[in-house]
């Protein structure tokens, strides 16, 4: 399906577009892209700095189809891949029809990386919607206030107050989001989710595991790749993935004494995959040293990157 026409003279023109989320790392931009999606196709920890690279989610709302842009997290950037991830921030923003700042509203006020964002937005003469995240765990008169604040930045065209994780206030954005589609045809099939190639998924579910298990900057320091994907005629599907990291001690430490660290990374992830494909998975793990993985441009291709940023 490459796009959809009206179906009679007194249907509304499909309408299809792009809208970034954009915010401080932590704001829970991948947790909204899920919640209006439906479906997992970002990952999420509670660790800051977990998307590396632009995430689309796609779902439909009153005939229009909304692509989702999920970014990396914006801050000031110091290595290699930390730049890349916030030019890839800003590419998504710059290409999007609509932008949306999502801020966590447990904060007491903008904080430098928001800042961060604010300066660039009005740098680039973009306006943007404010979406106010995690209001369920802020009282009314707090939120009002912190709204006031954002408003006196004159860049915001409304203002969203939700939680991503119990869906308050999401049909409401979900409805602002269709009305500021552009007319045309939608870009993807009525029922695809994402436009990331499902190998990739795959690597992601595992290194948001090892996310989870996994402390201080380790996690950092890591990269997942899915190696190889056979399927079976059973309907099974067997999936082989390498975790590269910098150091000998990280190995061991993504092993675990006996193995068991890395047991519970593939019995978690082999259960989200088996639950995403709806269908068994005989997940395969390996670890391995690779010092520099960070340096190797074909890890930027791969994840739409810009090796030289």
């Amino acid at each position: 399906m490459t796009g959809q026409e009206p179906e009679g003279p007194g249907e509304a023109a499909p309408r299809c577009g792009f809208a970034a989320i954009l915010g401080a790392p932590n704001a829970g931009k991948s947790t909204l892209v899920n919640a209006l999606t439906g479906a997992k196709v970002s990952i999420v920890t509670h660790k800051v700095q977990t998307t590396r690279f632009r995430i689309r989610g796609i779902f439909i709302e009153a005939g229009s189809q909304i692509v989702l842009v999920d970014t990396p997290g914006i801050f000031r950037p110091k290595r290699r891949l930390e730049r890349a991830m916030v030019e890839a921030a800003w590419g998504g923003a710059a290409d999007a029809d609509v932008v949306l700042l999502i801020f966590d509203a447990g904060r007491r006020d903008i904080d430098p990386d928001t800042r961060l964002i604010l300066d660039g937005l009005k740098a680039q003469g973009r306006r943007a919607a404010l979406v106010l995240n995690k209001i369920d765990t802020v009282k009314r008169e707090r939120l009002l206030a912190l709204a006031a604040r954002f408003q006196e930045e004159g860049i915001f065209t409304d203002t969203f107050m939700i939680s991503a994780t119990t869906g308050d206030g999401l049909a409401e954005l979900r409805a602002f989001l269709a009305a500021a589609m552009p007319e045309g045809p939608w870009h993807y099939p009525e029922d695809q989710l994402t436009d990331l190639p499902m190998r990739l998924i795959a690597a992601e579910v595992t290194r948001e595991q090892l996310f989870l298990r996994l402390h201080q900057e380790l996690p950092y320091a890591l990269t997942v790749e899915t190696d190889a994907w056979q399927d079976f005629e059973d309907g099974s599907v067997k999936i082989e993935q390498t975790v590269y990291v910098q150091r000998e001690t990280h190995k061991g430490i993504c092993l675990g004494k006996g193995g068991r660290t890395i047991r519970a990374v593939r019995e978690s992830g082999q259960a989200e995959l088996e639950a995403m494909l709806e269908r068994p998975v005989h997940l395969f793990l390996h670890v391995k040293v690779r010092e520099r993985w960070v340096e190797d441009p074909e890890r930027y291709r791969v994840w739409g990157l810009d090796y030289q940023a």
